[in-house]
Parts: structure tokens; C-alpha cells; sequence
């Protein structure tokens, strides 16, 4: 048998003869070491769950045109691949014309639904979100449903002026020879519309009429002409201010910034979770070296004969403390692989109760817990290993 089996055998043999008090110890590291591996899990985990938490509060990146520009359709392509697609939630661009319903004027606001409907999930809708794919459907703020008294299902009528036409008649009287004459000309668009969705979110959304942008050019008869560009993007502030840098030095038609009122919000709470997972991971690391400890202080109180006895047939302090630093470094591993195991089902339960998400597993968190898990051990046991070397062979041979 070589010296290194011999070696083995010894810890093995220790620690399987003492099992009632290394069962402890094992629980107790592995224990720590499921509570350090679930926390490290989530704490790398937060920005990515609290992003898109914080996404259903609304957009936290606009862009808008440069003075009195608009925003052209190939200004919109370059803001979009310019963004990250994996951390791109929605991206929502806006047009706002005025038009006439009744005599009286009301807001247009073009979008594209879907996306406008990922950067709003917070708005309360009666009815249905319209889609890319209506025509003549639209959703209206409560405030327009409350003055036309319109409800779901309801059709009401736009008019107005095309995009760049000048119109000299009024259309204000429908019975004066002016109108009639410009009526029957190509200066105007009037389209009717059905009530799809009553949006309610306390602002200014209440006051507009939403419809899918490609329908508001065809009306128009224009190209693609945008306000503004609303964004929701996984981030903190510093990755969107380094975004909106890189768009205005790129394209000086856009403007681009953080909406920082939901930017600094974010990062400070994101700042004062992770101070707490550590402060929570710190205590836990405490407890389970104080419990290492006491544990690996009792085995050496237990086995002073057993030192003394292999001290007085000739081992030296170096062995002795090899062999219980063996069995301290075997006990860390053997918690740490069961703390990656069962920390990863900790880790998913506690995301699942507070986020409503399913957790990603990090392959870093394997070596990274079965190395502290080996170290706290290992230090725990300095200590009593100093103190097991410090049994006199005669006096606990003679059973003082």
C-alpha cells in the first residue's frame, strides 16, 4: 500500500468511525454552503430579475429627434441595432398627428401595438389590445371614451388634412360651396374606426387615440415620420447612458436618454438587495465556521489517546495536523458538492416566490462554493489541529 492510499484510508477510516459527530459537521457546511450558493445564485441573478420587474413600469430609454427633425424609418432601423437584442424588451416608436371628430380636435398616436404593448404592460386596458394586423381598429384613452361616450365595440369617424396638403376651405360648415368644392378633391382623409380597447393609466395616454402607426401614414399618405422613440431595455443606468452616448455620437438626427426617474430607482434598489445578500451571506459563513470549529474541537478532545499514542510511537505534529486538516478539507467538499446541489433548488424557490421567474443556473457557482466551503473548514479546524499537536503523549497515556 503506498504512503498516499495509507493516507486516504486513515481520513476515510476517521471519519466513518465518528460519524454521529462528522454527520454534524457535514450538515452544518452543507447547510452554509446551500444558503452561499443559493444567495451567490440570486445576487448574480437580481440585475437580470429586477430588470425585467422593473420592465412592467414602463419605458427607461427614448429616443427623440434632433430640433425640429422627425425620426425617418432608417433613423428607427439604426436606434434598433443598435440596442442589444437580448436585452431589448420592447421598442415602441410614436407619431402624433391632430384630426377632427365632431368639428373637434383629438390626438393620433401611431405606434406599433405589439411592441408598444411589451413597454406597457402596466396599462390598464377594457377590452382588447389591437394588433399589427388592424386596420380599422383602435384603442382610445378613458378620457376620449368618457367626452365622445364611446364604448367597446363603438365606431366613430376621423377627419382631417393629408400629410403636406393645404387646404383654404374650413369644414366647419358642410353645407358651404367652399367645402363641397374641397371635398371632392385629395386634400383630406376621413376614416372610420372601431373601439377595440379603452386604455385607463392615470396620464397623458388617456387623451389619445392609438392606432397602428402604418395605418396613420396611409391615411396621412406620407413616409414614416416619428415624434419619438420609446424603449424598455434591461439595464442600469450607466450600461443606458453609455447606450444613449453611443446612438447621439452616431446619428446627430437623434437624441437619445435614460428616463432616469425609472433608471435610479432601479439602481438603488438593486444596490440595496445585493448589500443584503451579502450581509446575509457573511452571517451564514460565521455560523458555519463557529459550528466547524466547536465540532472539529470536540473530535480532537475525544482523540487526545489516540494522539498521544501515535505521538509516542513517533509521529510528528506535521502528520497529525495533515491528517485532521485531511478530514476538515474532505468534510468542506463533500458539503460544498451537496450546497451547489440543493442551493440551486433554494435559489429557484426563493426566485419563483419573490420574482414569479425561473432562476439560471451559473456553472461558476460549482467551484466557487466548493472552494469557500473547503476553506471555511479548513480555517475552522486550525484552531483544535493546533491544540491536537499539543497533547503531551505521557501525561494522557498515564490517563491524566
Amino acid at each position: 500500500m503506498t504512503k498516499r492510499k495509507m493516507y486516504l484510508k486513515m481520513i476515510s477510516s476517521s471519519l466513518l468511525r465518528r460519524r454521529s459527530r462528522m454527520l454534524v459537521a457535514l450538515l452544518a457546511i452543507a447547510i452554509g454552503a446551500t444558503i452561499m450558493s443559493g444567495m451567490v445564485t440570486i445576487y448574480y441573478d437580481i440585475p437580470r430579475q429586477l430588470g425585467k420587474e422593473f420592465r412592467s413600469y414602463g419605458a427607461n430609454f427614448v429616443v427623440l429627434p434632433n430640433g425640429d427633425k422627425k425620426i425617418m424609418e432608417e433613423d428607427l432601423a439604426a436606434v434598433h441595432q443598435s440596442i442589444d437584442q437580448n436585452k431589448l424588451v420592447g421598442l415602441a416608436p410614436y407619431r402624433y398627428e391632430t384630426t377632427k371628430i365632431n368639428q373637434k380636435p383629438y390626438i393620433l398616436a401611431g405606434t406599433i401595438m405589439d411592441e408598444a404593448k411589451k413597454n406597457s404592460p402596466f396599462w390598464y386596458v377594457e377590452g382588447e389590445w389591437a394588433d399589427n394586423n388592424d386596420r380599422t381598429e383602435v384603442m382610445i384613452g378613458k378620457e376620449i371614451a368618457r367626452t365622445l361616450n364611446l364604448s367597446i365595440g363603438d365606431s366613430f369617424q376621423v377627419d382631417g388634412v393629408k400629410y403636406g396638403h393645404e387646404v383654404v376651405g374650413t369644414k366647419q360648415d358642410d353645407k358651404t360651396e367652399d367645402y363641397l368644392k374641397k371635398s371632392t378633391t385629395d386634400d383630406y382623409y376621413s376614416q372610420k374606426f372601431t373601439v377595440k380597447g379603452i386604455i385607463t393609466t392615470g396620464g397623458a395616454e388617456e387623451g389619445f387615440i392609438f392606432l397602428n402607426v402604418s395605418v396613420l401614414n396611409e391615411l396621412l399618405e406620407d413616409e414614416l415620420r416619428l415624434d419619438g422613440i420609446e424603449c424598455s431595455i434591461e439595464g442600469n443606468q450607466a450600461e443606458l447612458e453609455q447606450l444613449a452616448t453611443k446612438l447621439n455620437a452616431a446619428n446627430e438626427n437623434l437624441v437619445g436618454r435614460p428616463v432616469k426617474r425609472v433608471t435610479q430607482s432601479q439602481d438603488t434598489v438593486l444596490n440595496k438587495l445585493k448589500a443584503l445578500v451579502l450581509l446575509v451571506n457573511l452571517v451564514v459563513l460565521m455560523l458555519t465556521m463557529i459550528s466547524v470549529f466547536t465540532t472539529m474541537l470536540a473530535v480532537v478532545a475525544e482523540r487526545r489517546k489516540e494522539i498521544g499514542l501515535k505521538k509516542a510511537l513517533g509521529a510528528a505534529d506535521k502528520e497529525i495536523m495533515k491528517e485532521f486538516f485531511g478530514e476538515g478539507f474532505g468534510l468542506g467538499l463533500l458539503g460544498g458538492a451537496l450546497g451547489v446541489v440543493l442551493g440551486f433548488f433554494f435559489a429557484q424557490r426563493v426566485s419563483l416566490s419573490v420574482f414569479g421567474r425561473a432562476i439560471e443556473f451559473s456553472p461558476m457557482i460549482i467551484p466557487l462554493t466548493l472552494i469557500a466551503s473547503t476553506i471555511i473548514t479548513v480555517v475552522a479546524s486550525i484552531w483544535p489541529v493546533r491544540q491536537a499537536t499539543k497533547v503531551d503523549p505521557a501525561i494522557v497515556l498515564r490517563g491524566e
